[in-house]
């Protein structure tokens, strides 16, 4: 199954979007849409659920969490992390962790719902996708107007029987700073 992860439209939708979201067959937001019309348009491409972000307003009643399971794997989403994105990414370059950072690593990984096997956040509008513990942790991107010098991108996950995969795709002419893609296997195990 394929499903497109979007985050931090901030109010725009982008014109490439429906031809770029074209068989995905469900559209998770993880915050910052900004407006209920982005949530329509993204509702006339695939069925969309979406968490409220820091500048979402309460008219648009979204939960600042959700968790859907798809085929057999639980998705847990948020708009920001309880920690900042940069941990993650030392986390992931200095694996296998030891001593207190393993121990700070494993206090957050307890943070989230223990069948969880995919976090999507966004919030940083800076994309990633790292395998911390046996949880695929997604960031999209921002697929909202340029701001700061990071990449316009949206990600795709691919969902089947033998793991999930996290791919991004740019919205720029130009996309050669978009994160490399992460496999999880089904089998993984969920521990540190």
């Amino acid at each position: 199954m394929n499903v497109a992860v979007i985050s931090d439209t901030h109010g725009y939708f982008d014109p490439q979007l429906p031809e770029l979201l074209r068989g995905a067959q469900e559209i998770l937001h993880a915050g910052d849409m900004g407006t209920a019309e982005v949530l329509d348009q993204l509702n006339a491409i695939a069925p969309t659920h979406a968490v409220r972000g820091n500048i979402d307003p309460a008219s648009l009643d979204l939960a600042p969490t959700l968790t859907r399971r798809i085929e057999k794997t639980e998705i847990y989403m948020l708009h920001e992390l309880p920690r900042p994105q940069s941990v993650l990414k030392e986390w992931n370059e200095a694996s296998p962790l030891e001593g207190k950072a393993a121990d700070r690593c494993q206090r957050f990984l307890a943070e989230f719902p223990e069948s969880s096997r995919v976090v999507i956040f966004g919030h940083s509008h800076e994309p990633c996708a790292y395998v911390l513990g046996g949880i695929l942790f997604f960031n999209p991107g921002s697929a909202g107007k340029k701001r700061f010098s990071l990449p316009r991108c949206f990600g795709l996950l691919e969902i089947s029987r033998s793991g999930v995969r996290a791919t991004f795709h740019g919205l720029e002419r130009y996309n050669d700073d978009l994160p490399a893609s992460a496999w999880l296997p089904v089998g993984e195990a969920r521990a540190w």
